[in-house]
């Protein structure tokens, strides 16, 4: 009989620990240790403990690594070239794919359509573990994808799954959701971190050994995290988040951890009555504006992942009702913008002490690099002066605490991005000015962020 092991892990970083504490002494996080109930791989745990690193046939010796085989792994399109480009260029044999996002995202929709697009070249089987097979069908129905080579089963039970999958072959696999998976050896509730953590294991490990592509569903937390995520996150080979608020028809499909590929690359797709359907210029959806210029807009030139993206940033200035004024930041960093702030009064001689601010970027797009400050201390500065920017400029640079503007990376392929869009005016760090002057552009290079308040003010309406 198996002997059960106890142990105690913490939820936010996934450090392990002999008994409870309620500080996890790693992460320093509060009350997030729970206790894991798992067998002991030396008390009949079968071939659970055993490694699951490699493919099937691989012998677990010793070897030089200049003897290790650099032949490269053969990739299987997914059949949408914006998921292809968050994965990588296509799925990768024997990969374990965790793909989160908030309910209603489109997260079962998205794998729906690709495995029965797919079914009809590979075997594919699709494990739904909280809806009924008629739930599945009527989606499929209604998004109109192929269905007659799909394969379904529902089930919650790891091991039944890994005895269908052994006997069917699949070449994809889809397991919605891992949350309700559960092994029979461990004693805790479905959803539980040691469930979860078996659960995810289990079905890593048999991808691995066969060569099968494993995709598996994973929920979000109240702060937008997945379910789990550090105790998942060492056996997964690619993380992606599907993002996208209820009242938006667009969705963000963004890399979060990938050993195949880049990370932080971001996919768009939206929202139809047939499904997801690829949206292939994302810089135009993200430019919907009026057609009359107002104070406090203005576009910048974000990179993600391979490409450059060009997104509206607005912000508020109005004098503040109340003792302390509110810094309010969405789809950026609201630590950074009160930091942009304090350059702004510091060496930009701009006081807004006394003011509300708000930024927000347009589209639901969240904005993580530096390049990004210097677009919005300029629609700062224009909602603060009641001045407009010309609709036809675009702006990108870090702003550094001294108030150098910094350059950025990829700076002339952003700018030939803007021009592409009809963009002829822009305003950039020196050092991203291109060699060779633009046709029907006009850059304005900048070291300071004097010069450039100096330049955009001469630039307003």
């Amino acid at each position: 009989m198996a002997k059960t092991k106890t142990a105690y892990v913490c939820t936010e970083c996934g450090a392990d620990y002999s008994k409870w504490q309620g500080q996890c002494s790693a992460c320093s996080a509060w009350n997030t240790i729970s206790e894991v109930r798992g067998v002991s791989s030396s008390s009949g745990g079968g071939n659970r403990g055993s490694r699951f690193e490699g493919f099937a046939g691989s012998l677990s010796g010793v070897q030089s690594l200049d003897s290790v085989s650099l032949t490269e792994q053969s990739r299987i399109s997914s059949g949408m070239k914006e998921l292809d480009r968050v994965l990588g260029g296509g799925l990768v044999e024997g990969s374990a794919i965790l793909m989160g996002g908030h309910p209603g995202a489109g997260k079962s929709t998205l794998l729906l359509q690709t495995v029965c697009n797919l079914a009809g070249q590979y075997p594919a089987l699709y494990v739904t573990g909280e809806e009924s097979m008629q739930q599945v069908a009527l989606r499929a129905k209604r998004l109109g994808v192929p269905t007659s080579d799909l394969k379904m089963l529902s089930e919650t039970s790891v091991e039944r799954i890994i005895q269908v999958a052994e006997t069917e072959k699949p070449r994809i696999l889809v397991v919605d959701s891992i949350q309700v998976m559960h092994v029979s050896d461990v004693e805790s509730a479905p959803g539980s971190v040691s469930q979860v953590r078996e659960s995810a294991a289990y079905l890593t490990r048999f991808a691995k050994q066969t060569g099968t592509i494993l995709f598996l569903v994973g929920h979000v937390t109240k702060d937008g995290s997945l379910a789990g995520p550090k105790v998942l996150e060492h056996m997964i080979d690619c993380s992606i988040l599907l993002e996208g608020s209820s009242d938006s028809r667009f969705r963000t499909l963004r890399g979060i951890k990938n050993r195949f590929g880049a990370v932080n690359e971001l996919g768009v797709f939206a929202m139809l009555e047939q499904g997801l359907k690829e949206v292939k210029n994302p810089s135009a959806i993200f430019l919907n504006r009026g057609e009359d210029a107002a104070p406090g807009s203005v576009v910048m030139v974000v990179w993600e992942g391979t490409r450059p993206m060009l997104v509206e940033v607005q912000a508020l200035v109005d004098l503040s009702q109340g003792s302390y004024p509110r810094r309010v930041a969405v789809g950026t960093d609201q630590n950074r913008l009160a930091m942009l702030l304090a350059v702004l009064h510091r060496h930009g001689g701009m006081h807004v002490a006394d003011q509300d601010v708000f930024v927000n970027v347009v589209g639901g797009v969240k904005v993580s690099e530096t390049s990004a400050d210097l677009a919005i201390l300029a629609a700062i500065v224009s909602s603060f002066r009641d001045k407009a920017l010309p609709q036809d400029l675009v702006i990108f640079g870090e702003v550094g605490l001294s108030g150098e503007i910094r350059p950025v990376p990829s700076g002339q392929e952003r700018i030939y991005e803007a021009a592409k869009h009809g963009f002829i005016r822009a305003v950039v760090p020196k050092t991203n000015v291109p060699r060779k002057p633009l046709e029907n552009m006009r850059v304005i290079a900048v070291t300071k962020l004097s010069e450039a308040l100096d330049a955009l003010l001469e630039l307003a309406n």
